[in-house]
């Protein structure tokens, strides 16, 4: 299952991420979200877990509060398919 996790602190590395997870189960993969140009930490990201170890993690860490964060964790929904970007706006 893949996690969505939102509000994380700025200060919040993937290894730290990893362990608040881990108490709950085996991460398959992990991911914070970094600005570009900066690097830095946009403040989100996400986690993979089998499903019956990611549905207790979400329950247990939504709201979690860590740094002075309640950290939002959902069940992440699929990415919408894209409608192939501009190119069509220009055609006749």
């Amino acid at each position: 299952m893949n996690i969505y996790v939102a509000n994380l602190p700025y200060t919040m590395g993937e290894n730290d991420l990893r362990a608040l997870f881990e108490e709950y189960g085996t991460v398959d993969y992990l991911r914070i979200v970094t600005d570009r140009d900066t690097g830095r930490s946009k403040g989100f990201g996400f986690v993979e877990m089998a499903d019956d170890v990611a549905r207790t993690a979400i329950e247990a860490l939504d709201g979690y509060e860590t740094n002075g964060r309640n950290i939002k964790v959902v069940e992440a929904r699929p990415r919408p398919e894209s409608g192939g970007g501009s190119r069509g706006l220009f055609s006749r």
